[in-house]
């Protein structure tokens, strides 16, 4: 863990094993602070990864598993880093063309992916339990919405 971490982690219970995130508040405080209301409220327990993409990322986060869904609070402004970079592990918040439409849905890469750098909010880090990530089960097509998706039994923040 880097120093410019809070100490604080995300820790998302999936079927085949625990995922780590440690959180990075120095480059989103917003966007971390809600990730750690809504999963300390219990709004992530559940929640299905509705778009999964095979060698891009794992997206969840919606209450309705459709995409279109989000949390009762408004959505975030861009918290866009121009250091920080989307890396196999990197979480990211899910947002619609408007920049400042972040709200609840966050997505974790599977690769590196050059053109989402300086785009989208970065979040934190998986620091362990990325082969529980990399089983989840993928969706089809070009959107890669998923049927009968895998879903967070339970997320928490851990200090």
């Amino acid at each position: 863990m880097t120093e410019t971490t809070s100490g604080h982690k995300l820790v998302l219970e999936l079927k085949d094993g625990k995922v780590v995130i440690a959180l990075r508040p120095d480059l989103a405080p917003k966007a971390v602070e809600r990730l750690e209301t809504l999963a300390k409220e219990g709004f992530y327990n559940g929640v299905k990864f509705h778009r999964v993409i095979e060698g891009f990322m794992a997206q969840t986060g919606d209450p309705t598993g459709t995409g279109t869904g989000g949390s009762s609070y408004p959505d975030l402004p861009a918290e866009f880093s121009q250091t920080a970079v989307f890396d196999r592990g990197t979480v990211g918040m899910a947002r619609t063309m408007d920049p400042n439409s972040a709200n609840s849905q966050f997505f974790i890469m599977f690769d590196r992916v050059p053109s989402l750098d300086g785009q989208y909010t970065i979040v934190g880090q998986v620091i362990e339990g990325m082969e529980a990530v990399d089983k989840v089960k993928r969706g089809a097509g070009a959107s890669g919405m998923v049927q009968n998706p895998d879903h967070i039994i339970k997320a928490y923040v851990e200090k």
